[in-house]
């Protein structure tokens, strides 16, 4: 996850248009039940897909209506299984495998070198995140042993951390900040989520299955409460996955049967609205907070779903599949590929001051509007008409009344609409 996505996503507030999910058309489906194993987006439009078996990474800058091929195994020269996929920026990004090689590209994925700075080195990485402008983590594997790497200066160098003394295995790492963060696996009890306050110096259990053999496989800390935690539960053969969910950081956990074993994706838009699935199953949907889930009958496999804004969301499977208001298809590339709003802030998070940039190429109408993170409108901060010879317009809002928190600036032109999300102080 990043602190700053740019989310070109219709809000579902006063709007006609309902979002739903659909499989996005141009990139190819997995055979062999095999699968996608991550998606990653740094805003609406930008992103990237990490095949597994077939060990190929896509990007897309259309927002996921066209893909194109970066990276194969025919490139490398051998066998992989690409894990996941995790961007700084728009050049600084991490592929992890499950065959003890971790890359790195400086270019936007254009191009791929092996990280060798790192010991021992990570027998598979199963789970990567970035947070910050610079900070790094990865753990894994499924397997034993139980570790992480970290790096705080954008992979130059790593740190490794035994984590042997909490877990058999760790899958999934998450952090809130640099600091605050969750990883999660199985430990010799059952599926395990251990919290760290210090960076990963430290870490506590908050949560146990009970039950040797689950893992806990994916989880979500909900952008805009940290309190809120989600998470999939994978179990055995003889028992039902597990969804799981947390209003208090960890305290207390709400629990119920998901629709498989192998419950592995969990992805919400706000606290009640989210969905589940699995390496057998496709989404299932909740709108009472995980009480009561309806099989969607779209995707399959599933390993990821990876929120961007309350209206816009992708999960990995088979395919890459997206939530949103857009109606996918040939019909609508032509419209889609105008190009949006070029927004540029110019600090993140913010005290009193908002100030971005926004350019411009033609003439255009433009409204920008203030949400909070849950998308309830606040208020208007501008109306104008913009003239062609405007190209390059520097704005400036006053922000001290805003309580801290996150919140989405929409900015609505004649191309379409899109957000921007930031952090008040």
């Amino acid at each position: 996850m990043k602190i700053l996505h740019l989310c070109i996503a219709l809000f579902c507030i006063n709007l006609s248009a309902q979002s739903t999910w659909k499989t996005l058309a141009d990139i190819q489906p997995n055979i062999n039940n095999q699968r996608f194993d991550d998606v990653f987006f740094l805003d609406a439009n930008t992103g990237w897909a990490a095949n597994g078996y077939y060990a190929s990474v896509y990007k897309t800058t259309d927002g996921g209506l066209t893909w194109s091929e970066q990276l194969n195994q025919t490139d490398l020269g051998s066998n992989h299984y690409f894990r996941n996929i995790e961007f700084l920026d728009l050049n600084i990004g991490f592929l992890g495998t499950l065959n003890g090689l971790f890359y790195k590209t400086i270019d936007g994925g254009v191009t791929w070198t092996t990280v060798t700075n790192i010991a021992p080195n990570p027998v598979a990485l199963c789970g990567l995140n970035t947070v910050g402008p610079s900070t790094v983590f990865g753990c894994g594997a499924y397997f034993n042993p139980a570790f992480i790497i970290k790096s705080t200066d954008s992979g130059l160098s790593w740190q490794y951390i035994d984590m042997s003394a909490y877990a058999e295995a760790l899958v999934e790492i998450y952090f809130v900040t640099e600091n605050l963060g969750y990883a999660a696996g199985r430990s010799s009890n059952g599926g395990t989520l251990l919290k760290t306050e210090d960076g990963g110096t430290t870490w506590t259990e908050i949560y146990n299955s009970t039950i040797v053999g689950d893992y806990v496989w994916k989880i979500q800390v909900l952008d805009s409460n940290p309190n809120i935690i989600f998470g999939a539960v994978e179990s055995t053969a003889e028992t039902l996955g597990q969804f799981i969910k947390s209003t208090d950081a960890g305290n207390t956990w709400f629990t119920t049967d998901g629709p498989e074993t192998n419950l592995q994706a969990v992805g919400f838009v706000s606290e009640t609205h989210g969905w589940i699935g699995g390496h057998t199953t496709g989404l299932h949907e909740t709108t009472d907070g995980g009480v009561t889930w309806t099989n969607l009958n779209i995707g399959s496999n599933l390993n990821r779903i990876f929120v961007v804004s309350p209206n816009l969301a992708y999960a990995s499977g088979k395919t890459i599949y997206k939530y949103s208001d857009q109606t996918l298809g040939t019909n609508t590339i032509s419209e889609t590929e105008k190009s949006p709003l070029q927004v540029t802030l110019l600090k993140n998070p913010v005290n009193a001051d908002l100030k971005f940039s926004i350019a411009f190429k033609n003439d255009d109408n433009l409204l920008i509007e203030l949400y909070d993170a849950s998308g309830r409108f606040i208020k208007q901060l501008s109306r104008e008409q913009i003239k062609a010879s405007e190209i390059q317009k520097q704005y400036a809002f006053d922000v001290k009344e805003l309580a801290s928190g996150i919140y989405f600036l929409d900015f609505h032109n004649n191309s379409g609409r899109q957000s921007l999300k930031f952090i008040k102080n």
